[in-house]
């Protein structure tokens, strides 16, 4: 199958090289290494995560401790995917392959698959951000409509309505059926483009997700003395406040209606050069403090890691002051909103894909 390709323009080449020579200028002025704080973070994040299911456990007797140990977990889920896993994947927390390949195991341990998201997120969303059929992150699930210009059938059109109750099993989708149709239906983006997976891949999938099960809710109820109902019901929990917080931090960045969703033409061609591509379909957000940089990854960022991944988010900050600049001088289309307009103009999107009165950013 022939990929995308992006449109060749030899001016936004050129200004691509410009803000990449000033941004490195503007990096290596920096005089600490500030990488060693996400390597610290390697360290304490998982330890806490750990530290809240031994917490959970020993404390069996309560079962209010039981759960509430169980919902930090999900939240400290997310936090490790956010500021470990994402960085692991673009070799961006040690200088050695090796290491940044075991801090992305990490993933493999609560509940997702390493391999597939990897490939997923570098090949397919970094690839084709915002691309019907090649961006896994916007994958359709049936339910929900994120694509503009597709007809909304069935229940799409009240999605606007009930999209609250399908979010919070965003997480549930991915454990269960999305790991699994990326590794054995070939309709699949990641199939299509990235070719046969190795056997051992596919065992090692369902070995670790047997061994998550097995110790989030198997060995409490085993050798801990807890109800099955309060085992599953405190799991249940943790999925469902890490699928929220997921989410809540993820949607503003690229299904708003103020971003494009680029449509290929007959020959698989896009509409913009990649440079434009990447500003027209990702957004920053507003909230910029010591909490949200430190917290979520600077994920508030997200325009800088679409344009510069092989940086670590340690150096985002800087880095979006000169892409800001850069930006407002030629007049590319950089976009950032505060938090709650963002998820309030994610569901305008959902509303208006629903009434099939969309509007969209095109060439």
């Amino acid at each position: 199958m022939e990929k995308p390709s992006y449109l060749k323009n030899s001016d936004d080449a050129k200004l691509f090289n410009e803000l990449r020579k000033k941004v490195n200028q503007r990096v290596e002025a920096i005089p600490e290494n500030r990488d060693i704080y996400i390597q610290v973070k390697a360290v304490i994040l998982p330890l806490i995560y750990i530290s809240l299911y031994f917490s959970a456990v020993l404390n069996a007797e309560k079962p209010w401790m039981y759960i509430l140990s169980f919902i930090a977990m999900g939240i400290f889920l997310v936090l490790i995917y956010l500021n470990l896993i994402h960085e692991a994947a673009h070799n961006n927390i040690y200088k050695s392959k090796r290491l940044n390949f075991l801090v992305l195991h990490i993933f493999d341990f609560v509940g997702a698959n390493s391999y597939i998201w990897k490939k997923r997120h570098i090949a397919s969303h970094h690839a084709y951000p915002n691309v019907d059929g090649w961006d896994t992150d916007i994958e359709q699930s049936g339910l929900l409509l994120i694509i503009p210009w597709i007809k909304a059938k069935g229940v799409q059109k009240y999605q606007d309505k009930f999209f609250f109750l399908v979010y919070p099993l965003y997480l549930f989708n991915w454990m269960f059926i999305r790991d699994f149709r990326d590794f054995f239906d070939k309709e699949r983006v990641i199939l299509k483009t990235q070719g046969k997976i190795p056997a051992i891949e596919k065992i090692k999938m369902i070995g670790y997700k047997l061994f998550y099960f097995f110790y989030q809710i198997v060995i409490p109820v085993m050798f801990f003395k807890v109800s099955v109902g309060l085992a599953l019901g405190a799991w249940f929990l943790q999925v469902i406040s890490a699928s929220i917080f997921a989410l809540f931090v993820l949607l503003p960045l690229h299904p708003l209606p103020d971003n494009a969703f680029p449509r290929l033409d007959r020959s698989n061609g896009l509409p913009f050069s990649w440079l434009r591509h990447q500003f027209e379909v990702t957004n920053d957000l507003k909230e910029n403090n010591w909490l949200v940089r430190n917290v979520l990854g600077n994920f508030n960022f997200h325009v800088a890691h679409h344009l510069f991944p092989n940086y670590s988010y340690m150096y985002y900050n800087e880095i979006t002051e000169e892409i800001e600049k850069f930006a407002r001088k030629y007049g590319l289309a950089y976009k950032r909103f505060p938090l709650i307009t963002a998820l309030a103009k994610h569901r305008d999107l959902l509303r208006q894909n629903a009434n099939n009165a969309y509007y969209i950013l095109e060439e």
